[in-house]
């Protein structure tokens, strides 16, 4: 699905994948997966609409329901601005730690760049297993 690049299409495609996330496992929305799914698409649609958007793009949400995994994928239409490796920041900066909350909430993660146009900055939650 796409969204427009401002701070209301980040949040509606928030919204959006824990809706999908809850529909297709039917785990509920408090569920650390859930919360997981939440703020991993927050923090990846904020830096698409942040640093990955051009004048009059919008950004893509796609969403992956694998055996083990929930796959969140975010394409913007700068791929020449690849996220930064993930190093810790001092407690006194107020921004550029939003790839350390993916880092620690996502089970993996990187990007992708597949053509002149977009890159996809794209993460994973494992479902919960369930014992026999």
């Amino acid at each position: 699905m796409r969204f427009s690049s401002t701070g209301r299409g980040a949040r509606l495609a928030r919204r959006l994948a824990v809706q999908q996330f809850t529909e297709w496992t039917g785990l509920p929305y408090d569920a650390d997966p859930a919360r997981a799914v939440a703020l991993v698409t927050a923090e990846l649609a904020s830096n698409a609409v942040r640093h990955g958007s051009l004048p009059g793009r919008d950004f893509r949400l796609t969403l992956h329901l694998l055996p083990d995994r929930f796959r969140v994928e975010v394409t913007d239409s700068r791929p020449e601005r690849l996220p930064p490796p993930v190093t810790a920041r001092p407690a006194d900066e107020t921004s550029g730690r939003g790839l350390l909350l993916v880092e620690a909430y996502a089970d993996d993660w990187g990007s992708t760049v597949r053509d002149a146009y977009t890159k996809t900055v794209w993460a994973e939650v494992l479902l919960p297993t369930t014992g026999a």
